[in-house]
């Protein structure tokens, strides 16, 4: 199941995470891809607003991953960056991956891999592909488009797009 959904600023990229986070529970995995400044962290803080989790949900690139307990005995939020590890490409950047010891951690989380494509699909076979894009060039503004695939028996039959829409799902 893909779903394509337009973000037309920031806030509405948080909302968007927000609405997605009521189908989340622990254990899922997602994974962000998209440009530079696309809005992967946006739409994750938003996500951490939606499971009500403990701390600022910031840009984890230098620690490359935070953890973020929840106030109301929900999951943690594990928020990944994983750029620098990317730039290791290959087995080598896995092989980083591993060391942060996440599959420790998966069950019991909800884990957010920034820059995760091509290394972190080996952590779950049920996983959220988010892949969100901004224009560039002249008519450049807050708006993103973001891609939402569900990979997996966790996700088939997902309604994805009524819970972006803000419609509450139901079934799950």
């Amino acid at each position: 199941m893909t779903t394509t959904v337009r973000a037309g600023t920031a806030d509405e990229t948080r909302a968007l995470g927000r609405r997605l986070a009521r189908l989340l529970r622990a254990g899922d995995l997602l994974v962000l891809s998209g440009d530079l400044g696309a809005g992967k962290t946006t739409f994750t803080q938003g996500l951490g607003e939606g499971l009500g989790v403990r701390g600022a949900v910031t840009s984890p690139t230098f620690v490359i991953a935070r953890r973020h307990p929840s106030l109301s005995g929900g999951p943690v939020l594990v928020h990944v960056d994983a750029y620098r590890l990317g730039l290791s490409e290959g087995a080598g950047g896995r092989l980083e991956l591993d060391d942060l010891d996440l599959d420790t951690s998966l069950e019991d989380a909800v884990t957010v891999v920034e820059w995760g494509t091509g290394l972190a699909e080996v952590l779950a076979e049920d996983r959220l592909e988010v892949e969100i894009t901004r224009p560039h060039g002249e008519e450049e503004d807050d708006a993103r488009s973001l891609r939402v695939r569900g990979v997996g028996p966790r996700w088939s039959g997902a309604d994805l797009t009524t819970a972006l829409s803000g419609t509450p799902p139901t079934g799950h």
